[in-house]
Order: structure tokens, then sequence, then C-alpha cells
């Protein structure tokens, strides 16, 4: 793997996350309605991360899901010819809250489409509401996030990785070329 560039540090993706978490409470005037639901993998040790900043700056402690979008995708055959449903785990209501749905990198918004149709799958939220770690541009459907940790242009031949704690043993975020 050639690392073209580091992007974030463990210090960097935690003041994104901490941004993130009073933009949140800002925009939705506190945590009263919020809901945070990650979507798999890395989305939901980011949403889980999320609320307790949110916890600790609003002293509300705001429920967190845990959303596997594999049989919403709509490239699914492509992907395998054995698809196997993750875990789902969203244990409250989501009927008039406010979601906000986390992962970690918006590339062509496939993955928020498919996190989309199966949160009203689940219940029909108030508020449907996008929060990404880095948002690399390249979109092919008309989503954007309410709130992003880092915007970087990249090119169609660079990866992003996005490397934390809780899955890889490391938190930073790099560049790949393929």
């Amino acid at each position: 793997m050639n690392v073209k560039a580091q992007l974030l540090d463990n210090k960097g993706i935690d003041r994104a996350l901490k941004r993130i978490s009073h933009e949140v409470i800002e925009k939705n005037k506190g945590a009263a309605d919020i809901a945070l639901v990650g979507i798999k993998t890395r989305g939901v040790p980011l949403a889980a991360r999320i609320a307790g900043y949110i916890e600790q700056f609003e002293g509300v402690k705001v429920p967190v899901g845990m959303l596997d979008i594999t049989l919403y995708r709509d490239d699914l055959t492509e992907q395998s010819e054995q698809a196997s449903l993750n875990e789902t785990r969203v244990d409250f209501d989501v009927r008039n809250k406010i979601i906000v749905l986390v992962d970690d990198v918006l590339y062509t918004g496939r993955t928020v489409r498919a996190a989309l149709d199966a949160i009203i799958h689940i219940g029909r939220p108030r508020a449907i509401q996008l929060a990404v770690l880095v948002d690399r541009g390249h979109r092919e459907l008309p989503i954007r996030a309410d709130y992003v940790g880092k915007n970087v242009p990249t090119s169609k031949f660079e990866i992003v990785h996005v490397k934390l704690m809780e899955t890889d043993g490391e938190d930073r975020v790099i560049i790949t070329e393929k």
C-alpha cells in the first residue's frame, strides 16, 4: 500500500468529531430528539464517539444504533452471489426522532442511499441528517452531508482509508493510490 498522504491523525479525528458534535447540537437546538445511527463498519464507532461528546457537552445521553445496509445496496449482485446480512441494531423507536446517520467516508453516495432505505424500512423519522468524517467528492447521487469532518478533493484513482482504534487498532486517515 503506497501511502500518498495522511489526512488526519488521532488528534485531528478527535477535533473533527468534537466539531461535528457541537454542530449537531447547534443545528438541532439541543440533543433532546436526536438519535445516532452508525453505518457498519466504521460509522458505528464514530457514532458512539459523537454520542459521547454530545453527552459530555449537553448532559444528554442520545441513543446509538448500528445499521447494516448490505441488503439495501444497489450493487448487491456485483458484490457477491451470496449476500450475508450482518447485524442491524436500532433499539429505539425512530419515529419523530432526528436521526443522524454516521459514516466514515462519503464518496458516490450509494451507501448513504442504501442507509436511507434501511432507516425508512425501520420507521419514519422526523428528519434524517448525515455526518461523515471525510467527504471525498465524486458523487453519483444527489446526496450531501450535513456535517463533515474534512472535505478532501481526490482523484478516482485514490482510496481514502479510515483507521479507527475500535476496528483497526489506530486512529488515522490516509490516502493511497490504487
